[in-house]
């Protein structure tokens, strides 16, 4: 909506880039915290981090140009220098960047889940502010008072639903879901697993309002046809953590009883 938010001299601090940024510190200084409480020190989650953000970016910029296609072929150069990303791309290959680092560093990975799917969705919160401020993302055409007009972006020049807040919404209250759920006890990998669930319910849903070029697949949208794995996919993994942890408690139980 507005994204070029200042300047100073030749340098233009827009809000899309300024709310990503915003994301990611407090990702890292909250996550760092977290971990710290963990058994993963600072230096290891930062890292673990930074390759979550440097693949992240990467993976959502693919996935982007894999769903619009038609544009990169026209414009390659433009494609890749756009705002656009797909969010899915990120999580996908920044749990397949972290997964490798764990694995490297013997870092236990279903704990760094726990750890930081609450910080990462708060900072997919804020970059839904900046999808805001840069007008993309946006929804269909409504004549409800919530019905936002976008001056550009690509938008039409009518009211519609501002789904991108709605979607910051959604991250931030997933964020406290998240930190209220990982307080009680439960198998380690369980919060990332709850993250998995929540946010591809959520995604799925707020589908129906966009009205923005996102590809498709068949009937559902590029995203929600992601969601139909993201779900069970965490649905599973919860089931096996809780397998995991009832199969760890007995063995523990028998070793007491042997002593």
């Amino acid at each position: 909506m507005y994204n070029e938010l200042f300047s100073i001299g030749p340098l233009t601090i827009y809000g899309y880039g300024l709310m990503i940024g915003i994301g990611v510190i407090v990702a890292l200084f909250w996550s760092t915290k977290r971990g710290a409480g963990r058994g993963i020190n600072e230096d290891t989650a930062m890292s673990i981090l930074l390759i979550a953000v440097v693949v992240g970016f990467a993976g959502a910029k693919v996935l982007y140009v894999i769903t619009d296609w038609r544009y990169f072929l026209r414009d390659p150069l433009g494609a890749l220098g756009s705002e656009g990303f797909v969010v899915y791309g990120g999580i996908i290959t920044g749990l397949l960047g972290c997964w490798l680092y764990c694995r490297r560093k013997k870092v236990d990975f279903l704990e760094a889940l726990d750890v930081f799917m609450p910080p990462v969705a708060a900072a997919q919160g804020f970059g839904r502010i900046g999808c805001f401020l840069a007008g993309c993302c946006y929804g269909k055409v409504t004549d409800s008072v919530f019905g936002v007009i976008f001056p550009s972006g690509g938008a039409p020049a009518v009211p519609v639903w501002p789904t991108q807040l709605f979607s910051s919404a959604g991250d931030f209250l997933l964020a406290l879901a998240l930190v209220l759920y990982d307080r009680r006890p439960h198998a380690r990998g369980n919060t990332g697993a709850m993250y998995l669930i929540l946010y591809g319910v959520g995604r799925f849903l707020i589908e129906f309002l966009r009205d923005d070029p996102r590809g498709s697949v068949g009937f559902f949208s590029t995203s929600q046809f992601i969601s139909l794995f993201m779900v069970p996919l965490g649905v599973g993994l919860y089931m096996l953590n809780n397998k995991r942890a009832k199969r760890a408690a007995a063995a523990q139980e028998v070793q007491e009883d042997g002593e």
